[in-house]
């Protein structure tokens, strides 16, 4: 079974730079559009994640993850609703955890704002 299959390289390319052909890979990919993190942070946080097994394993197997059909529904990158395709669940993971560092920096700059103000109050005042 092959998970992973490599565009092959020219003759005499060694090189093991993935950045070498440029920022991206015109060659085989276009770029569509800008995706919203904090739209796909939503859509994950509202996705039914648990346990599952496919039918043919045995009982004890488990896997844990979203139904290929609510990933679907929240999704709708392909028409197929029976896969979650592995580039699609790393870019979603991916665009998720940009989305939790900035609001992480927002959060960090909106505590700092706080303990200056609280720095310059005298103390006993406000409360």
């Amino acid at each position: 079974m092959r998970i992973l299959s490599r565009r092959p390289r020219a003759a005499g390319d060694a090189s093991p730079d993935p950045s070498a052909a440029g920022p991206r890979d015109s060659i085989v990919v276009s770029p569509v559009g800008a995706v919203n993190g904090f739209a796909v942070l939503d859509a994950v946080a509202a996705l039914p994640v648990g346990t599952w097994r496919y039918l043919w394993e045995p009982e004890g197997v488990r896997h844990l993850g979203p139904m290929a059909q609510d990933w679907h529904a929240a999704f709708g990158f392909n028409p197929d609703d029976t896969r979650i395709p592995v580039v699609d669940g790393l870019g979603v993971s991916l665009v998720c955890i940009q989305a939790l560092q900035r609001h992480v920096e927002d959060l960090r700059a909106e505590v700092a704002v706080l303990r200056e103000a609280v720095a310059g109050t005298p103390s006993g005042a406000g409360r």
